[in-house]
């Protein structure tokens, strides 16, 4: 599925050594950003400009934000984080990793793919996901609008419409009755996949319909989902789609920080502890790359939380190399 691009403002890639580099600029890099800017850390923003959210019209589920744009918040971000000297870069990262210590301090380099290098204290990584849709002709199109996947993101936006779950494994089921909860029209496209004798009562229980014959198309009447068409050649109507693709971490050029990515029932994503902290010193990971069903909210306050921990460690090292230097004075 291709990744909408989001145009935006960059600013130059300073030569000097940062306090921290931010791999990614959604919701969590920026938020983590901001806490490390108003810290009064040098911090730089990394990001490609391909952010997840991008086909949506609004997000959704955020207080005091629901409806906005995803842009709109992603250039009120930016420009949140520039307030209080940070600086926001687009470009992509095609590797990181550790670099020589100096001054008795952890060292990182990051490299761009137009070559350009930055060496950075410490590194947040947010680079958040990508959904990969199951192979059905005309389907990724409607991805956004009319093909969704969260209920509680898009869920009010399509309440009554005759909505369809097209089933990729067991996490469908739950996909299932929470659609349930917004329509009374639901009919659950097995697809191909296993459902049992005890959730087929259930289904029944709460008026799901169930199709076992394979979903070979999706659709369209004037450029509008109006629903798939069956191996037998038989066409549902469905307004709406709700899929769960297969949730897939960035991690590109992230190979050289040596992270460790864990098995959930989800997918896989990058391991951490508290505040975002990695098993490798001097890394923090935020966002959908370590907790793949974060919403924005969620998300951005991981972000904040990272950004928090980065900036306690710093401070701890800045105190290390104060004292170091003191007595090394003493001994002059």
């Amino acid at each position: 599925m291709a990744v909408t691009s989001v145009q935006y403002a960059s600013d130059e890639l300073t030569e000097e050594t940062v306090d921290a580099v931010v791999i990614g600029g959604g919701a969590a890099g920026l938020n983590g950003a901001l806490i490390l800017a108003r810290s009064r850390r040098s911090v730089v923003v990394i990001d490609s400009g391909s952010p997840r959210n991008a086909p949506a019209e609004a997000v959704h589920g955020l207080l005091a934000l629901d409806g906005t744009p995803p842009t709109e918040i992603l250039r009120r971000g930016r420009e949140e984080v520039r307030q209080y000297g940070g600086r926001v870069v687009h470009g992509e990262v095609v590797s990181a990793e550790p670099a020589a210590p100096a001054d008795g301090d952890l060292r990182f380099t990051v490299t761009l793919a137009d070559d350009r290098t930055i060496t950075a204290r410490r590194i947040l990584v947010a680079t958040g996901l990508k959904d990969v849709l199951p192979d059905v002709p005309g389907l990724a199109e409607h991805w956004g609008h009319s093909v969704v996947h969260c209920p509680y993101c898009h869920g009010w936006e399509v309440r009554d419409e005759p909505i369809g779950i097209l089933a990729t494994g067991p996490v469908s089921i739950d996909h299932a009755f929470l659609y349930r909860q917004l329509t009374e029209d639901l009919t659950y496209f097995t697809n191909g996949t296993d459902l049992d004798e005890d959730n087929r009562a259930r289904f029944a229980a709460r008026g799901i319909r169930v199709i076992d014959t394979p979903v070979i198309e999706v659709v369209n009447e004037g450029g509008a989902l109006a629903g798939v068409r069956l191996a037998d050649g038989k066409v549902v109507a469905r307004r709406i789609l709700a899929v769960l693709g297969q949730l897939k971490i960035r991690a590109q050029g992230l190979e050289g920080l040596g992270l460790t990515v864990q098995d959930t029932p989800k997918g896989r994503s990058f391991a951490s502890g508290a505040a975002g902290a990695t098993e490798v010193p001097g890394v923090w990971v935020a966002g959908n790359v370590t907790d793949l069903v974060a919403q924005v909210g969620a998300s951005a306050a991981a972000g904040a939380l990272a950004g928090a921990d980065i900036n306690r460690m710093l401070a701890i090292a800045d105190t290390d190399a104060a004292l170091h230097l003191a007595g090394t004075r003493a001994t002059l």
